[in-house]
């Protein structure tokens, strides 16, 4: 969509800005909501710097760069602005926190929408000894606590509604795909890690959902997800979608009774996805091949060339406890406990222009 910063009166004029009080005296009483809710679950908040050796290193996701020149005469060190404080909030559970919350900003290039942001708020928090079970319950809690404190009965985004005190659905991706794109997904993943292309790419077709020559498993499965099995999450209920492929899944470990899916979920609500959490993965060496998996992917695709988290390895190798980890779009969740349509009508000021 165009910005029109440039064209349209600047956010900061007092008429404009007047339009934004309700929504952001929500976005005050959803994080008076959500720490109260920490606080009664023993949860330590923490704060973790945004610059990183590694940004995270999803392959779709872009990064910012820069530069932290030593003031004694060294060599300068290239560090990112993080996509997420994950590695970071990994380490603090190794240093012995079993409980931690952060709600923080994290940063993301050639991101602009309605719902998306190049710097936005992120809450991420993680339990040791826990699954992601416990991590639906925790969002369950959590989009009640904050859904109540701004007034919220239901949830209502570009016509779809959403019963969020209700009955929550919990549907795997098997399911999901046999339910919106008739497809039995595990037939075409012979192996953990190894997809059968072509009949992935026979049910797309079947499905007219395009595809490119080049395309892999992984590239159809994400197609077929977006056009076909997307739209329809949220709508009524939220909806947990769990259980992805292992391939899909870089930090999340793998399920014990069927190892090619991984103990991930993502929720959405109004067809707006708001959380992704994973069963953290533990074992250091798989986690240093699904890295490098990715970073060879990243530098196929976009030419971009990141690097490891050599820390976070080590912290791995040294004994990371059992836990579940989850990240839940702050801003998206406020939307929908405000009545917003746009996440610029929730954030105190925008980074850079505006969209229509």
């Amino acid at each position: 969509m165009p910005f029109n910063g440039a064209i349209a009166a600047p956010w900061w004029r007092p008429e404009k800005f007047q339009r934004k009080l309700p929504f952001l005296k929500a976005r005050q009483q959803a994080t008076q909501a959500l720490r109260a809710y920490f606080a009664a679950e023993d949860f330590a908040e923490v704060t973790t710097p945004a610059l990183q050796v590694s940004p995270g290193i999803e392959v779709h996701l872009h990064t910012f760069k820069t530069l932290l020149t030593d003031p004694h005469g060294g060599l300068p060190q290239t560090l990112y602005l993080h996509t997420s404080p994950e590695f970071t909030m990994k380490k603090l559970l190794v240093a012995g926190v079993p409980r931690l919350y952060q709600l923080c900003q994290v940063y993301r290039n050639n991101e602009r929408s309605r719902t998306h942001h190049p710097e936005f708020t992120m809450l991420e928090w993680y339990r040791a000894g826990a699954d992601y079970r416990a991590l639906m319950q925790d969002c369950i809690a959590l989009v009640h606590a904050c859904a109540t404190a701004c007034g919220r009965q239901g949830f209502l985004w570009r016509d779809i509604t959403c019963d969020p005190f209700g009955e929550w659905d919990v549907l795997t991706l098997p399911q999901a795909f046999a339910r919106y794109a008739d497809t039995d997904l595990l037939a075409t993943m012979p192996e953990p890690h190894i997809g059968d292309t072509d009949k992935l790419r026979t049910a797309a077709q079947r499905l007219n959902v395009r595809t490119a020559a080049d395309d892999d498993w992984d590239a159809i499965f994400f197609r077929i997800l977006t056009e076909k099995i997307e739209p329809h999450l949220g709508h009524g209920r939220p909806t947990f979608l769990a259980d992805y492929p292992v391939s899909q899944a870089a930090l999340a470990r793998a399920k014990s009774e069927e190892p090619r899916l991984a103990e991930r979920f993502e929720l959405y609500a109004c067809g707006l996805e708001l959380a992704n959490a994973f069963g953290e993965l533990t074992d250091v060496t798989e986690q240093r091949r699904r890295f490098a998996a990715d970073i060879a992917a990243k530098a196929t695709l976009y030419g971009e060339h990141l690097p490891m988290d050599e820390e976070f390895l080590d912290a791995l190798a040294f004994g990371m406890p059992p836990a579940a980890g989850i990240a839940l779009g702050f801003d998206r969740l406020v939307m929908l406990c405000a009545g917003a349509d746009m996440i610029d009508d929730v954030l105190w000021a925008p980074v850079v222009g505006t969209v229509d």
